[in-house]
């Protein structure tokens, strides 16, 4: 499991007039979670109609880091006044398990 031992886990509310603009940016942020080395999974998610998601997983605080750090979450910050009712929920946790095929 060393592969996704660390992860993110954001809570996005999206204002009801913004929900296409945030799923589209959810979905062109992945050639970005793809380019980044230590991104091992990374999930965009809709949860309901306003409410979205984002899952990502990294081998190490270093790579956890480093995505917090990096393009999907400056511009994720940069446009949450603009695109969400609230500033995202974002929490460390830690996977205690996981399978990968």
């Amino acid at each position: 499991m060393s592969d996704s031992e660390y992860a993110l886990q954001a809570r996005l509310e999206a204002k009801p007039e913004k929900t296409e603009e945030v799923a589209e940016f959810l979905e062109s942020a992945l050639p970005a979670a793809e380019a980044e080395e230590k991104t091992t999974t990374w999930f965009a998610l809709r949860l309901d109609e306003t409410t979205f998601g984002i899952f990502d997983t990294f081998p190490d605080e270093e790579g956890r880091q480093a995505h917090l750090d990096g393009e999907i979450a400056a511009e994720l910050l940069d446009r949450a006044d603009e695109l969400f009712e609230s500033d995202p929920q974002i929490d460390e946790i830690d996977v205690l398990a996981a399978k990968h095929s």
